[in-house]
């Protein structure tokens, strides 16, 4: 099986990432591109973010969740602790996240270490979730391997039987992450791919560095 792609071409021409309109912290600037994106009505979760991780077999592992929050420490997600991305970042906190918007041909690069939030703002999301998603959370072995779709589903309905009208409490398996960003790496999409990329690097002070990378 063979395809060609090198035809596949784009010219990047919509925006323009230069330092005059860059802010000291990038979470500032993270804060900007999010709105004009959320503003752009592409029709796309904009919140849908990939992550990387080092497996417990030494392997990078992408795999695309969701920011729930971002706040002046970070960026939070929520999932399965004892999945397979929950082991991982166990062993190894040391994470990269990444937004790709091609509406307005952007994404962001950002490296960070991940920590588990506190049990009660995991508490408070979890209550705010649909009855659909606790179950889910409650049923799915996350990551482990099951012999069929409908032993998923025999599962949610015995727990739907089970559990009734009862309020249902977040698993202790269950919760959520914030990642810390100590590099933050900006990339507009220009025209000849020249394109623009601004990077922060988090110094010992607290302070960003800021830097012009080559495309």
């Amino acid at each position: 099986m063979e395809k060609d792609l090198s035809n596949y071409r784009r010219s990047y021409e919509k925006s323009a990432l230069t330092e005059s309109v860059i802010s000291e912290n990038p979470m500032q600037l993270f804060q900007t591109w999010f709105y004009e994106v959320e503003n752009s009505e592409s029709g796309e979760e904009h919140n849908a973010m990939t992550i990387s991780t080092i497996g417990l077999d030494g392997f990078p592992k992408n795999r695309v969740v969701l920011l729930k929050k971002y706040t002046e420490e970070g960026f939070i997600f929520y999932t399965n602790y004892e999945s397979e991305k929950g082991k991982a970042i166990e062993k190894n906190p040391n994470v990269c996240i990444s937004f790709f918007w091609s509406i307005l041909e952007r994404q962001i690069i950002i490296k960070g270490k991940a920590e588990k939030i506190n049990k009660n703002l995991s508490d408070g999301y979890f209550d705010s979730r649909p009855m659909g998603s606790k179950l889910g959370a409650i049923v799915s072995n996350q990551s482990t391997v099951i012999p069929s779709r409908e032993f998923l589903e025999n599962k949610l309905m015995d727990l739907e039987e089970q559990l009734g009208s009862n309020e249902i409490e977040r698993p202790n398996y269950w919760g959520g992450y914030i990642v810390k960003p100590i590099s933050m790496e900006f990339w507009q999409g220009r025209p000849n791919r020249l394109h623009d990329r601004i990077r922060y690097t988090l110094k010992k002070n607290f302070e960003w560095t800021i830097e012009r990378l080559a495309p």
